[in-house]
């Protein structure tokens, strides 16, 4: 995979004081664009659509911190070590190491929460932003209804205390862990075999899983705090922003438009554009690669 690309492993600064170690690959050349993988994924996620932007962009594609290849700290009592501020600084830190002090970012799922703090904590190092099939994570908890609740039942399973989802899930990780790949809209064959193989070596990883589930607790306890801050401070987004969405998946189905839903979160509405991409489900980018590679190639070149 990533034919032409070179790996890296960088350490970084952890915010207790510790170290990360971010694993990823780079190739390309022109402006840097850094591309962020959500759950249960990891980098491999992005090869197509990554292929596709090196022709005219620098991509760099790392593992957050507790997936794939990248280190797994302690979370602490907080869960502080799994927040989106902690992510989004890693990946600040590993761009600045490469050379990049400012460029692009396009997150899926997670890397895209991690890619809304990274607007708001870090605002002077992104000049463009995409946010694929995501509802900001307070907008989320704030507007749980039964669909909801049913389609994100992992939310609020994950949250619940450790060890008690650690175990239910080491019944059958490979199992589960393929459940959920062809969950939300999307079918289990819109994962290329070799990235499916990825994600099976990180998820058979009792620690791996846990990290994960430690990406979900913070999300709904130190998240939230952040989040609550930021909208105190007036932190909101200031550049321009791609919101994609698959018309089959959960956000898709979502009473309000997620395009009306991000643009409540900037500074100008029209900083803020995007559409749902027809027949994908949650794994857009898996699904039709070559269409979010191409949305990302005309916003990034705008």
């Amino acid at each position: 995979m990533f034919d032409g690309f070179e790996s890296f492993d960088l350490t970084v600064g952890d915010p207790d004081g510790g170290v990360v170690t971010v694993h990823g690959v780079r190739g390309g050349a022109g402006p840097p664009v850094l591309l962020l993988h959500g759950f249960p994924q990891d980098h491999a996620m992005w090869e197509p659509v990554a292929t596709a932007l090196a022709r005219t962009h620098t991509v760099v594609c790392p593992d957050l911190r507790g997936y794939g290849e990248s280190g797994r700290p302690a979370s602490g009592d907080d869960h502080a070590g799994y927040a989106f501020r902690a992510m989004a600084a890693d990946q600040v830190a590993v761009m600045e190491q490469l050379g990049f002090d400012t460029f692009a970012v396009a997150g899926h799922d997670r890397g895209a929460r991690v890619t809304h703090r990274m607007l708001l904590d870090h605002p002077e190092r992104v000049i463009r932003a995409a946010l694929l099939d995501i509802l900001p994570t307070a907008y989320v908890y704030d507007h749980v209804d039964r669909r909801l609740a049913t389609a994100y039942y992992h939310w609020f399973f994950f949250i619940q205390p450790a060890d008690l989802p650690e175990r239910l899930i080491a019944g059958d990780p490979l199992g589960y862990l393929h459940r959920l790949l062809g969950g939300w809209g999307s079918g289990l064959d819109a994962h290329p075999a070799e990235a499916l193989a990825s994600y099976e070596r990180a998820f058979a990883d009792p620690a791996a899983r846990h990290a994960m589930l430690e990406d979900y607790r913070a999300g709904a306890s130190i998240d939230l705090e952040h989040d609550a801050a930021s909208e105190r401070a007036g932190e909101r987004i200031s550049v321009p922003a791609l919101v994609l969405w698959g018309d089959a998946g959960v956000v898709g189905g979502n009473a309000e438009s997620p395009l009306d839903v991000w643009r409540g979160l900037a500074d100008d509405p029209a900083l803020v554009t995007g559409r749902a991409l027809a027949g994908a489900g949650h794994f857009l980018a898996d699904e039709q690669p070559d269409v979010v590679a191409a949305e990302l190639a005309g916003f990034l070149q705008a």
